[in-house]
């Protein structure tokens, strides 16, 4: 059935396996993507939304490097929000709601029509490996098909249990069921495994809400988008979500089922996510608050089914249903379906290198909460990284690599394969040290370059970074440059409750005023003139806005990462005895020898090694 051998396998459609399938077949392998279902690809199997804090950005990071997801989230958005906005651009993430249905359409579309890429519906239940190194996959009909590399992205599915009460049942998500054998055979060449869990919350008609008893969340006046291209467009009308709250009473009703919860009667053992926790851990471990926040979210444009963000539950459905019909505008709520609970394996990530490819098996690859992620982005960030990775492997050409100093897809790769994680990892701007300079607006200007020169970013965004840049640079010379008079500078600086000036200056230095923004200066007549004859649009005013008045805090930071780059370029040699090493600390050599990180600042993050352990190291190799 499959005669021919493929460049690029891809086990699983979801976020991670969809950019690792699209990357792959853009740079020029012949790719089949499979998956148990066809008509789940890249499923939003929990809450309909894309980007979020920290998020935003890896979103933006993903459509920067010639990714689908950033586009795929335009197309089916239905309400657009940049958080943040009231603090500095380092916070600023976008976010936006989605069309669930449309979602998972718009990417099959996409697919669809990229080159190089097969589909096959069916279960991988097993992988080839021949003297250390894959050769393909086989599958539950007993098929072999022959691969240099592939990506694997299972995610919930390998050995999935669904919960509900004191039910349970493998699955990998609701209606659809688990994968079993991989990760036998995982264990057998050597790797290993853990669990984790997730859950997620019950879908209710929006029919029987009552809205007038909840606050309305709209999206922004002016939504933007997350694709720098101009093939997607800003929404021009969006679904609100609304916001609701819990009470002592709805606690009290909980707590009633707490004897049947698989979370506190021991069915369930493995770890959560800490940042998402389920509404009876939250009420368990924040006794001493009375209520909490939740959002009821719309899943579509069409659709009267709304999931409820914040009640993620694993209780009985009769618990569940009896709690919220106690929430305010509640009181008649109808279910769609109840909350769950799902433990699934994985594998900890400090057994992949940074291309995420296995450092047990050549041409492997992990990618997404196989690798203990949580969040549809950050698995799309690693299927995209994973399936560059895997091209470049097979056409013999060098690595492709994030630093930490450019991009928080580089931040969450180094997190996990250096620090490892005992609970789902979840990006937030504060995992990121130089996080003024990974801002959500200069994605592009970081990262299409590098994209471009692999042949997976087109020339077409190439031709809208170069055009962006230019205007950019112009327009930052053009507020250096030029002088405004104190009789048309004095009104605006007068409004905005600013001091005056005496003296005719330069258009940087009040720009550069902390309370004065792009508005104040589009209202003087040389700056209008300039935006109206060189067609500036609003992304080149954010970047303007911003060089200009965080120009110190993105030089220092600039100058922080040049430090680190002088250690990230001390290389450590492949499989470097650190045994040798009697000066370094008994933990520091253990951890280091199972890592081998690549570089000495690599090391240095490694949980357990202290500097002195760094100095010993950089002796030895005569730094």
């Amino acid at each position: 059935m499959f005669t021919d051998k493929y460049d690029v396998i891809v086990v699983g459609a979801g976020h991670a396996g969809s950019e690792a399938a699209a990357a792959s077949a853009n740079m020029g392998q012949k790719t089949l993507l499979i998956t148990m279902n066809l008509q789940n690809i890249a499923q939003m199997s929990c809450n309909p939304a894309m980007g979020g804090i920290a998020k935003g950005q890896i979103l933006r990071e993903i459509d920067a490097l010639g990714g689908y997801s950033g586009m795929v989230s335009d197309t089916s958005a239905i309400q657009f929000k940049m958080l943040n906005k009231s603090k500095g651009p380092a916070m600023w993430s976008p976010r936006v709601q989605s069309d669930r249905m449309l979602f998972s359409e718009h990417w099959r579309d996409r697919l669809e029509q990229t080159e190089n890429l097969d589909f096959y519906q069916e279960m991988v239940s097993g992988i080839l490996v021949e003297n250390h190194k894959i050769i393909g996959v086989k599958t539950s009909l007993g098929l072999k098909i022959y691969a240099k590399s592939v990506v694997l992205t299972n995610g919930t599915f390998l050995n999935g249990l669904i919960h509900i009460g004191d039910k349970n049942f493998g699955g990998g998500r609701a209606g659809e069921r688990a994968s079993t054998g991989i990760t036998a055979e995982l264990i057998d060449l050597g790797f290993e495994a853990g669990r984790m869990k997730t859950g997620t919350p019950p879908r209710v008609d929006g029919r029987s809400l009552d809205f007038s008893k909840m606050t309305e969340q709209p999206g922004d006046e002016q939504p933007g988008k997350f694709s720098y291209l101009d093939s997607t467009q800003k929404l021009s009308k969006q679904r609100s979500c609304w916001m609701t709250y819990t009470s002592p009473k709805v606690h009290d009703l909980l707590r009633e089922g707490f004897d049947r919860s698989p979370m506190f009667n021991g069915r369930i053992q493995s770890i959560g996510p800490r940042y998402c926790p389920s509404i009876e851990d939250k009420i368990d471990r924040f006794a001493d608050k009375d209520r909490h926040q939740m959002f009821i979210e719309p899943e579509g444009w069409k659709t009267v089914e709304f999931y409820v963000n914040g009640f993620s539950t694993s209780l009985p459905e009769d618990v569940q249903f009896k709690a919220l019909k106690s929430v305010a505008g509640f009181e008649n709520v109808k279910f769609f379906r109840p909350g769950y609970a799902i433990e699934y394996d994985y594998f900890p990530p400090t057994q992949l290198k940074h291309t995420l490819e296995t450092k047990l098996v050549k041409g492997l690859y992990f990618a997404g909460q196989i690798n203990g992620t949580t969040g549809y982005e950050e698995a799309a960030s690693q299927g995209l990284m994973a399936g560059i990775n895997a091209a470049l492997k097979n056409q013999e050409k060098e690595e492709f690599i994030l630093s930490r100093s450019e991009a928080y897809i580089g931040v969450l790769i180094d997190d996990l394969i250096t620090k490892g994680t005992e609970e789902p990892y979840r990006m937030f701007t504060s995992r990121a040290e130089y996080r003024t300079l990974l801002r959500q607006d200069n994605a592009d200007i970081r990262l299409t370059e590098k994209s471009h020169d692999l042949g997976l970013a087109t020339d077409e965004r190439m031709q809208r970074l170069e055009e962006k840049q230019s205007k950019t640079k112009a327009f930052v010379e053009f507020f250096k440059n030029t002088s405004v008079t104190t009789t048309e500078i004095n009104p605006v600086l007068e409004a905005k409750s600013s001091a005056k000036v005496n003296q005719q200056g330069k258009l940087f230095k009040i720009f550069a005023r902390p309370n004065m923004d792009m508005g104040d200066m589009l209202q003087l007549q040389s700056v209008k003139e300039f935006v109206k004859e060189h067609k500036v649009d609003e992304e080149v005013l954010e970047q303007v806005e911003v060089q200009i008045k965080y120009a110190g805090y993105i030089e220092k930071e600039k100058q922080n990462a040049d430090k680190l780059h002088r250690l990230e370029n001390v290389k450590i040699p492949m499989n470097f005895d650190y045994s040798q090493l009697k000066s370094m600390s008994f933990e520091a050599r253990e951890k280091l020898g199972k890592i081998q990180p690549r570089t000495v600042s690599q090391a240095s993050r490694v949980s357990g090694v202290n500097p002195s352990d760094i100095s010993v190291l950089l002796v030895h190799m005569g730094r």
